[in-house]
């Protein structure tokens, strides 16, 4: 019964997960480790998992706990990203990977927090509990680096790109 459970629940969050492992990392090889490693760690700890609040929350933070010692053991070859270019018009590939590309460049922290909370819709305080930071910092650090996208992207890719996501 407990199995069945876990495969229910880890079909359910297999995607996103590793769409957020890719926001946070820009690799897709790397991202399906993560989220394996991730759904490795959650079954380990199962029993207690599936009686908490939101397994998914457990999840997450699994999950940002891999990404981060992963930068960690890779941080002495990290790649720099060039600033995106600026183009009248850009076909909807071209602008989520020019979105990636900015993304990218925001640290890690900062990086997480603007996925969790922008890509995956989460209330500040839920970021703040799976980043483990206060609100105030989830606040801060999401305008900080919201602006820090305007400055890459212009407001109108940031909108555009808003717009294509919901």
């Amino acid at each position: 019964m407990a199995d069945e459970d876990f495969v229910d629940f880890a079909q359910a969050a297999s995607g996103r997960l590793r769409d957020a492992a890719f926001l946070m990392c820009r690799d897709w090889h790397l991202a399906q480790d993560l989220t394996q490693t991730t759904l490795a760690k959650v079954y380990a700890n199962w029993r207690r998992v599936r009686r908490a609040d939101d397994p998914h929350a457990y999840a997450r933070k699994i999950l940002l706990r891999c990404v981060i010692d992963q930068q960690r053991r890779r941080s002495s070859h990290e790649l720099a990203v060039p600033k995106p270019p600026e183009r009248a018009e850009e076909h909807p590939a071209e602008l989520r990977m020019t979105l990636l590309d900015a993304i990218a460049t925001l640290p890690l922290r900062d990086r997480a927090i603007v996925v969790l909370r922008y890509w995956d819709d989460l209330s500040v305080e839920t970021v703040a509990e799976v980043v483990g930071v206060s609100t105030g910092v989830v606040k801060s650090q999401s305008m900080r680096s919201l602006s820090r996208l305007r400055e890459l992207l212009g407001e109108s890719r940031l909108e555009l790109f808003a717009e294509e996501r919901h």
